[in-house]
């Protein structure tokens, strides 16, 4: 994910943090400078989401347009055949799953 509040609040005429820091303040979200200049340049570790709900009322946005996906920086799955046992190593067993009182189970 990427945190878009900057370009968020200027494209709103909020082009300093200390604005959008006050304005939270008017909403009842009192933010320390340090965690201000977190959110207004960095890349927040965390955020509560009565946090982001106050940002967003303040801002009038959406929570999509703060936290922008990027799935291409997901670390995707191994292919298939990595999946193929190396010569020596026992394979995986595949689960499949049972039900307790020995019925089966309905075909998938």
């Amino acid at each position: 994910m990427r945190w878009n509040l900057r370009l968020a609040a200027a494209n709103r005429g909020i082009w300093q943090a200390s604005d959008l820091q006050r304005m939270l303040a008017e909403r009842g979200l009192v933010v320390s400078l340090g965690k201000m200049s977190n959110l207004w340049s960095g890349q927040p570790a965390s955020i509560k989401l009565a946090d982001l709900e106050v940002i967003c009322a303040v801002l009038g946005c959406e929570v999509g347009e703060l936290l922008i996906p990027e799935p291409e920086t997901v670390p995707q799955p191994e292919t298939a055949a990595s999946d193929q046992s190396v010569a020596g190593e026992r394979p995986t067993p595949r689960v499949v799953p049972r039900r307790r009182d020995g019925r089966s189970l309905p075909p998938t």
